[in-house]
């Protein structure tokens, strides 16, 4: 599973996700979509300029999880 940190990268730089949207002209119902993982597909051009503005990599807006640590994760291992 793919999950995304941008949550964690917005705190970081201490930047609303508001302001973010404002920045990159993205809906911030789209970006709330971003933020929480609802969504199947990100377009690279939405990639690039989340990181022009929050001057980061993908790598710190996404991360693999595999299956295995999902469930411990979730503290669903062993069930």
């Amino acid at each position: 599973m793919i999950v995304t940190r941008l949550d964690r990268v917005l705190a970081d730089r201490k930047v609303t996700a508001k302001e973010l949207s404002e920045r990159i002209g993205i809906s911030q119902v789209n970006l709330s979509r971003l933020k929480t993982g609802k969504i199947n597909a990100v377009r690279f051009s939405t990639l690039e300029a989340i990181c022009r503005a929050l001057d980061c990599q993908p790598g710190d807006l996404l991360e693999y999880i595999p299956d295995d640590e999902l469930s411990e994760r979730l503290g669903l291992a062993g069930e």
